[in-house]
């Protein structure tokens, strides 16, 4: 729960956040980056994507903040700049864990257990 209230200019900014990281494919560049930098073109291969799609998404993870960007030669690296966006893809994806576990609770009849966070 939020504790203070927020300007409308960081209610904006957060919103701007979520839209960011709204979009799957995004998700899963995230996810290669977290291992380390890697060029373009190994995204783009290990995405099975095309390369303007995938230049596309980073150019959009990068005015946001989230990866960071350098060349080396003729190659374009990117990497991970802010690390707190994989604690909140845990947060959110232990929250879904949660409902889900609910949901198939009350489906199945079955007692609904304790889940520790």
């Amino acid at each position: 729960m939020m504790q203070d209230e927020m300007s409308d200019k960081m209610m904006d900014l957060v919103a701007r956040r979520f839209r960011t990281l709204g979009e799957p494919f995004r998700l899963r560049i995230l996810q290669q980056l977290e291992t380390g930098e890697k060029a373009v073109g190994a995204l783009v291969a290990s995405l099975d994507g095309n390369q303007p799609n995938v230049s596309k998404h980073l150019t959009i993870l990068h005015d946001a903040g989230l990866v960071s960007r350098r060349r080396e030669g003729t190659s374009i690296l990117y990497a991970i700049s802010d690390p707190m966006v994989f604690r909140l893809c845990e947060l959110v994806c232990k929250s879904e864990a949660k409902k889900s576990k609910r949901e198939f609770e009350a489906l199945s009849g079955a007692a609904p257990r304790k889940v520790r966070a």
